[in-house]
């Protein structure tokens, strides 16, 4: 980011914030700036006096102007904006489109005397972080900047950490520094050079084949075999031949011998993908082999011994499959020996700007494009959203931002449709709590604007008398 011109004005104390370059966050500060926007000179001192408990943590500025705003925005690039959404001199969204402009990282949050759920996500989609109603109180106020703060800190501390560069930094293919992701990989350095059976077993998208094949290469080694079986693809009558081969004739179809996934994985690995999915007429079948280490191709009368490691994976709860007789106990607890259990990614949040920077790295070597950056408002969304589909989401989710994104930094509305509608949902599109009286009195506003102000028939739709009705409307704002 480019230092802007400094602004002179004897009541402010402007330093330039540290710039956003090459894809990285500033570095880890005691301190963000914060910049206040509102033509009514009362509301900014009630606001800065709201946040007094964050002197600490914040360096203040004020506008009471659009064009006094803008350059601040451009002297100061302050991390957090409040912004009066009727500013004189200006339409309606034209400062916030303007400030976004000069600087698309930083958080802005508009204040409005009148919700609107329309006008909120409009404002979500032009790129406000949040929408709040006056008058707004010190609660509000204070929770939403103790949010930013947290989101912020986090980001940097996840990103100052040794380098911004994720290489050098991975698992064997797997990247977090988070306490729950360094624990996994002591387990698998521990475990790998010794066991015979692992189950690994996480939500779809935590990295279960990764796991597994860290397990191969820190224990068979990296040029042993590792041979992947999905269990879901496999019908029941082929699993036994999938699995244990079978020899020409052996039945209708099979006319030439085939070698099987466990003695193709002879020396190596073999990956059991979707374990929860094995038939259950297969089940007494696989259970045999991982007791004796035989196996006996179909067609043949000899059975031979195979030295292979097996890795297991399930997204689905065995344990209550094995209650339910749907999976047997005995298989269960033999693969489960040894388990490992992936977090999900809304478990590990820290990890989450290291996974997308990785991410957006791939991205930009595959398409030839220069470093990719996010603006501080998505990798705040990033943090906050709750990922049901872990790490191949949100990989998923940043290939497609770069590839519809027009130009550099990525935004919220270069999400998928999915996201985007989740960042107007969660990002404060929804009014403040507020006493019951003033939500009541406004849902008896909408109503009456529907019947274009015919106050009887508001009254007949809302079942109320018209005396509750008129003094409801008295109540006032």
């Amino acid at each position: 980011m480019m230092g802007g011109p400094q602004y002179d004005k004897k009541s402010y104390k402007i330093s330039t914030s540290v710039a956003m370059t090459e894809g990285r966050l500033p570095e880890t500060r005691d301190r963000f700036s914060i910049l206040l926007i509102d033509d009514d000179h009362a509301t900014l001192g009630l606001i800065r006096e709201m946040l007094s408990p964050f002197k600490a943590d914040l360096e203040f500025y004020e506008a009471s102007s659009a064009e006094e705003a803008l350059n601040l925005m451009q002297a100061v690039r302050p991390s957090f904006v409040f912004l009066d959404l009727m500013m004189p001199g200006v339409e309606r969204f034209e400062l916030l489109d303007r400030l976004i402009r000069i600087d698309p990282f930083a958080e802005i949050a508009l204040l409005t005397g009148n919700y609107s759920m329309d006008a909120a996500v409009e404002a979500i989609k032009r790129g406000a972080s949040d929408y709040l109603t006056k008058p707004v109180t010190a609660v509000r106020l204070r929770q939403r900047v103790e949010k930013w703060l947290s989101l912020a800190r986090t980001q940097e501390q996840a990103l100052a950490l040794d380098s911004i560069s994720t290489e050098g930094d991975d698992f064997e293919g797997m990247i977090g520094r988070s306490p729950l992701m360094l624990d996994l990989y002591s387990r698998i350095n521990r475990i790998a050079p010794h066991f015979s059976n692992a189950l690994v077993i996480g939500d779809t998208g935590t990295g279960k084949e990764l796991v597994a094949r860290a397990l191969h290469r820190l224990g068979a080694g990296p040029d042993a075999p590792f041979v992947v079986c999905n269990c879901a693809a496999v019908t029941e009558t082929l699993f036994e031949s999938s699995l244990f081969g079978h020899f020409r004739g052996s039945f209708t179809g099979a006319v030439s011998n085939h070698k099987g996934m466990i003695e193709a994985a002879a020396g190596g690995t073999l990956f059991l993908d979707e374990i929860g999915e094995v038939p259950p007429g297969s089940q007494a079948k696989l259970l045999r082999f991982l007791q004796s280490r035989e196996i006996q191709p179909l067609g043949s009368s000899q059975s031979r011994k195979v030295v292979v490691r097996v890795v297991a994976a399930t997204n689905r709860p065995l344990e209550d499959m094995v209650a339910e007789r749907t999976f047997r106990e005995d298989l269960y607890y033999r693969l489960a020996s040894v388990a490992l259990q992936l977090p999900r990614l809304c478990e590990r949040r820290e990890d989450i700007p290291l996974l997308a920077l990785h991410f957006l790295s791939v991205c930009a070597r595959k398409y030839g494009l220069p470093p990719l950056r996010l603006t501080r408002r998505t990798q705040a969304f990033l943090l906050r959203y709750h990922w049901p589909g872990n790490v191949r989401e949100l990989e998923s989710a940043l290939s497609y931002a770069v590839m519809m994104c027009g130009s550099e930094p990525i935004d919220l509305i270069d999400l998928p449709d999915a996201l985007r509608r989740a960042a107007a949902e969660n990002a404060g599109v929804e009014p403040e709590v507020q006493p019951l009286e003033v939500q009541t009195r406004r849902y008896v506003m909408e109503v009456l604007a529907r019947f274009n102000g015919n106050r009887s028939r508001a009254a007949e739709v809302l079942e109320i008398g018209r005396t509750t009705l008129y003094r409801i409307l008295k109540r006032g704002p």
